[in-house]
């Protein structure tokens, strides 16, 4: 009587067991039955059902001890839970839920496929894990929801590292909510790959570093980078020497500019920024000057003889850095005859040097420009 006792329920366990093996067979005729349905008219909430009835043969596979190590009963279950993250764009957190699902069956199924044969299944898998990640993002973008489409863009670019477009997808919605510091990581990203689109992403990541973020240690880092990249690119040298200018580093603007010019001689705003530098520094002594002079009206004194000297020392210095600039400016008006910041400044240094008949002749061709061209 022990022995058919025995007996009974070895045949017990061998039919639960195939039976769980069934599960797999099972989850494989779904997946069938949905690539009838797939394509055509079907309602998306019947697809979804279709969808879950394998993914729940799949559920059973996968806590048996005879089939939960069966490289298909992972596969199916990627395909099934992957698809539905993908297809569900209207329950977002019932894709997330089953992305999540996908992705833990994908690691399984990478790890049991030693011999390849659910390669393809996998690989249909992780692209659609992929793009219902990508799906959120575009859907969020469309709702003008920025800080949700950048999440998920980054996301994207987590599990794809090598998507370009994803980077810059995420960073244009950084600078749409201005997040700058994660737009000039992801432009930085993208700059990496040497796209198209490099060099004037750099152009981009300065100005936002230089306008919004504020470290010009940073942004001068950047223009030197994009400099040895693109070393004919005039406009980076142009805002290094800018930079330069702002921080009154004169004898670095002198040395940008003089590149600029080595390139191109004949550009009249070159010539003039050239000259420039001259003419602050020559502002600069003046106001010294006019110090000196403004502390003895205060005090109600004439100049000492100390204070006296050193006007008279500062003006020397002061008709020196005027002598320099002057052929400068008169290069650029020469090269662009209606380019007002040269004559402007011409005026300027002849109005000093009292030079009534040059003053005249300038002041002349400024009067003749139309507004448009002041």
């Amino acid at each position: 009587m022990k022995k058919v006792l025995l007996g009974a329920v070895l045949v017990g366990v061998a039919t639960f067991a195939n039976a769980q093996k069934s599960e797999v067979a099972d989850a494989k005729k779904e997946w069938n039955l949905f690539q009838i349905i797939a394509n055509g008219k079907t309602p998306l909430d019947k697809k979804l059902t279709a969808l879950q009835t394998g993914l729940k043969h799949t559920d059973l596979a996968i806590v048996h001890e005879k089939s939960k190590n069966l490289t298909e009963a992972w596969s199916y279950r990627a395909l099934f839970s992957s698809t539905i993250a993908v297809l569900d764009t209207v329950n977002v957190d019932n894709s997330i839920k089953n992305q999540a699902i996908a992705e833990e069956a994908i690691v399984k199924a990478k790890a049991l496929d030693t011999k390849g044969e659910e390669k393809t299944n996998i690989e249909n898998a992780e692209i659609n894990a992929l793009n219902a990640v990508k799906i959120r993002a575009f859907a969020a973008y469309n709702k003008q929801d920025f800080a949700g489409a950048m999440k998920y863009f980054n996301e994207v670019t987590v599990k794809n590292p090598n998507d370009t477009a994803m980077y810059l997808n995420a960073g244009i919605m950084a600078r749409n909510i201005k997040n700058y510091p994660e737009t000039v990581r992801n432009f930085k990203k993208l700059i990496s790959f040497n796209t198209p689109t490099a060099k004037d992403l750099y152009g981009e990541v300065i100005n936002i570093t230089l306008t919004e973020i504020k470290d010009t240690v940073d942004a001068l880092a950047l223009i030197k980078e994009a400099s040895a990249k693109y070393p004919d690119a005039e406009n980076f040298t142009q805002l290094e020497t800018q930079l330069y200018m702002n921080q009154g580093n004169v004898a670095k603007s002198i040395e940008m500019l003089d590149k600029l010019l080595a390139k191109n001689p004949n550009n009249a705003n070159y010539q003039y920024l050239r000259g420039d530098i001259y003419y602050q520094q020559a502002v600069e002594v003046q106001n010294r000057i006019n110090k000196i002079s403004d502390d003895a009206q205060k005090a109600k004194i004439k100049l000492t003889p100390k204070q006296l000297k050193e006007s008279e020392t500062l003006r020397v210095q002061l008709t020196g850095l005027l002598d320099k600039a002057l052929p400068y400016y008169l290069k650029s008006a020469e090269i662009d005859p209606k380019y007002a910041p040269a004559l402007e400044a011409l005026k300027r240094v002849y109005a000093f040097k009292n030079d009534t008949v040059k003053y005249d002749a300038v002041k002349k061709q400024l009067d003749a420009l139309t507004p448009a061209n002041k």
